[in-house]
């Protein structure tokens, strides 16, 4: 009888089942196992699934391959992490397309306070680079744990100057475990595993081909509090990943640079839609992610007294303002962890008690 975990696996090898039908099948089954051992008819009957795809996963029968994918696991010392897993990623779990099932390898918590992304050209300009290395920097040395793709350029930039400050990074990989892409970035990788880790949707044995980088990028903007672009052309993956931190509600910055420069067009096509912030250092980030204010003052100080009172729900989402002054309900969601009425119900009374206040685009902040 197959364990729960190999369920887990298999329901990523179904054909025709991508991560939104796995999202949709768990809310109506506690577990994998729940699902291929249901019925036919009871999958049927659930939207999104169908006659097609309710068969093809009552007839899937390899957990051959899914054996030899548990021995890798296990001889490699990698963390399977499901959706329904209480360390999986809370803010990359509020995306709608969220994988559901993720391999890391290594020590660092992928549920940090503070994440921040960074993203930009695999040919960097001399401006470029010492930009990033300063920038890094700067957010290592205020808790930032630095997300980027372990590519060319602005990506193992941002890795190795994170590693060489002590900080977690997590490389998000467009590919499986067993190998590093580029393989030039080994050493790197290898680092990044004692103090960060490698995290990946994509089973063993999967090839670093070019259509698994933008699904990859979904990953590298989900899993973070905001996106930092560093030169980028007119086109390429950057532009993706802030496109989908945007989709997100995730925050975007851009770094400006020299008019004309390709190198720069992508970032100044961002900040002119309004789909970036222009920051000019770690300082511009900090500042409106609320970064920048003790993480230990109180909050609401005239009202301590009341707090003490708060639910516990309650108190969750208030702790939260201790890391950000503003934050959209989006956010609540996913850095509170709380069900969708718990935080609806929290939300309205702490409105009701004058503990916090509503701003234009469901975005709250603490009443002082």
């Amino acid at each position: 009888m197959p364990s729960e975990l190999m369920y887990q696996i298999a329901l990523t090898r179904v054909p025709m089942i991508g991560d939104i039908t796995i999202r949709k099948l768990l809310d109506y089954f506690p577990t994998a196992t729940d699902i291929f051992t249901a019925r036919l008819h009871e999958l049927e009957k659930i939207e999104q699934v169908g006659s097609v795809k309710a068969r093809a996963i009552k007839h899937f029968k390899d957990f051959e391959s899914i054996e030899k994918e548990l021995a890798f696991i296990t001889d490699n010392d990698i963390q399977v992490i499901f959706y329904r897993d209480e360390n999986y990623p809370g803010r990359l779990r509020n995306c709608v397309d969220a994988p559901a099932l993720l391999y890391f390898k290594g020590n660092a918590s992928l549920n940090t306070a503070r994440m921040v992304s960074i993203v930009g050209t695999r040919q960097p300009s001399p401006y470029g680079v010492k930009v990033c290395g300063q920038l890094v920097k700067e957010l290592c040395d205020n808790g930032v744990t630095i997300v980027s793709g372990l590519a060319y350029g602005i990506d193992i930039l941002s890795h190795s100057t994170a590693v060489a400050a002590k900080t977690p990074t997590i490389g998000v990989l467009a590919h499986g475990l067993d190998r590093i892409y580029p393989a030039v970035h080994q050493q790197v990788a290898e680092s990044m595993q004692q103090c960060g880790g490698l995290l990946t949707d994509y089973p063993s044995n999967t090839l670093p081909d070019r259509q698994n980088f933008p699904k990859r990028n979904r990953i590298v903007a989900g899993l973070a509090d905001a996106t930092v672009v560093i030169e980028s052309g007119i086109k390429g993956g950057s532009l993706i990943t802030a496109d989908l931190a945007n989709g997100y509600n995730r925050d975007v910055f851009c770094v400006p640079g020299h008019v004309g420069e390709w190198y720069a067009a992508g970032c100044h096509e961002l900040i002119r839609e309004n789909k970036a912030t222009l920051i000019t250092g770690a300082a511009d980030i900090l500042t409106a992610m609320g970064w920048d204010k003790q993480a230990a003052r109180p909050i609401v100080s005239r009202q301590a007294a009341m707090f003490v009172e708060l639910s516990l729900e309650e108190q969750t989402i208030m702790q939260l303002f201790t890391q950000r002054k503003r934050l959209h309900l989006e956010e609540i969601y996913i850095l509170s962890r709380l069900s969708g009425s718990q935080v609806a119900v929290a939300m309205f009374n702490l409105e009701m008690q004058c503990l916090v206040k509503c701003l234009p685009g469901q975005v709250y902040e603490p009443v002082i």
